[in-house]
């Protein structure tokens, strides 16, 4: 995105890839799809130690901005959960549109181009690559952060923003699954493969949507939300039946089969399996196997307290293995946020995820990729 931006100001542009082909995170993004942007991609969706950082670029480059650029290019596309949009046949789509593009704008593009050194003087920038050296007034690092190495995801980016005197604040993992251990994933591992809506809630931040059990912990895409507020030792709870009074539910079934023990009714609620395992592991203390017409409301009333506000005890992350983002980055109190540009050095920018610039899950990502490239391809 920035180096077709700034080739069609009529910029020489070179893109240097370390890797084989071009857009790899694109090609697996959404299940091959390609979550390419959200409708309402705003400030709010997006974590940085500066709040306020990303909203020029968002300001300047909207989702309808890339949404007609992939109209123009005539990709079918659709919206699967509200604001997301998704291809209709394949994320290669949009890796051909951003090709297109940059070759129409006269961009060379190096792939398998691993880089050895940076050096930086009066005539500008110098690069040491394994094609040779190059110069050029200005540097933009778009290498993203450390999330999917396998894909060739490292932390060069980092380095090099410290090697110009910028300071990178703490990377974690970011929108990762998070794993259980002990007694909390005993109780759970062999729940493998279940999943249901909850809300998920931690440190002032809910998002609700699946989570899905998984031999290790817990997944599904309220858990990859949340997995961003939280560090291990925070507090998480969820509702696991969001959108329902559960006091009123759990009434109900008592006058509708007054027989019927607490684990039966609750599987009208939730996953039968897990509705079992809650009343065997969480509820059975409390309150021991029993017809419900013996629980009187005080009694449904701590059955609801729990079904609302469930704890979950989580110990850690799967780490950037799977992790979607990489939290954290370059620090953007050396950035200028209109241009991207380096505060210490003229003519160097940084964009997209190396930046402590991180969104949630549903195209947010990509929006920030496509804005802070427009915003330094219209500055170079």
């Amino acid at each position: 995105m920035c180096a077709l931006t700034a080739g069609q100001r009529g910029k020489r542009v070179l893109v240097v890839e370390h890797a084989n082909r071009v857009g790899k995170k694109i090609l697996m993004s959404g299940g091959g799809r390609c979550n390419f942007t959200n409708l309402g991609a705003a400030p709010a969706n997006y974590l940085s130690a500066n709040p306020h950082f990303c909203k020029s670029a968002l300001a300047r480059y909207t989702p309808r901005d890339f949404i007609e650029l992939v109209e123009r290019h005539g990709i079918a596309y659709h919206e699967k959960e509200p604001g997301q949009l998704f291809c209709d046949v394949s994320s290669k789509l949009i890796v051909k549109m951003l090709l297109d593009e940059c070759a129409t704008a006269g961009v060379r593009i190096e792939t398998s181009c691993s880089i050895e050194r940076v050096g930086h003087g009066d005539a500008g920038f110098h690069l040491r690559t394994a094609r040779g050296t190059y110069s050029a007034p200005a540097l933009v690092v778009a290498c993203g952060g450390l999330s999917i190495p396998s894909m060739g995801a490292s932390g060069f980016g980092y380095a090099l923003a410290q090697q110009f005197g910028h300071a990178v604040l703490p990377t974690r993992a970011g929108l990762v699954p998070l794993t259980l251990t002990g007694k909390h994933q005993e109780r759970l591992a062999d729940l493998s493969g279940v999943a249901f809506p909850v809300t998920a809630r931690c440190n002032g931040a809910q998002f609700s949507n699946f989570m899905l059990l998984t031999h290790r912990g817990v997944s599904g895409p309220a858990i990859l939300q949340v997995s961003s507020y939280w560090q291990p030792g925070d507090d998480l709870r969820l509702d696991l039946l969001p959108g329902q009074d559960a006091l009123a539910s759990l009434q109900r079934l008592r006058a509708a089969r007054p027989a019927a023990e607490l684990r039966t009714v609750l599987g009208e609620l939730l996953p039968r399996r897990f509705a079992q395992r809650l009343c065997e592991a969480w509820l059975h203390a409390l309150h021991p196997a029993r017809p419900m017409r013996q629980f009187n409301d005080p009694q449904l009333r701590e059955v609801a307290a729990l079904l609302g506000d469930w704890p979950l005890v989580a110990s850690g992350t799967e780490g950037y293995r799977t992790a979607e983002v990489t939290l954290g980055g370059v620090d953007t109190d050396g950035l200028s946020s209109s241009t991207m540009q380096s505060r210490h050095i003229p003519g160097l920018y940084f964009i997209g995820e190396v930046v402590d610039v991180t969104g949630w899950l549903g195209g947010y990502n990509f929006q920030w990729a496509w804005a802070s490239g427009h915003a330094a391809g219209m500055a170079l």
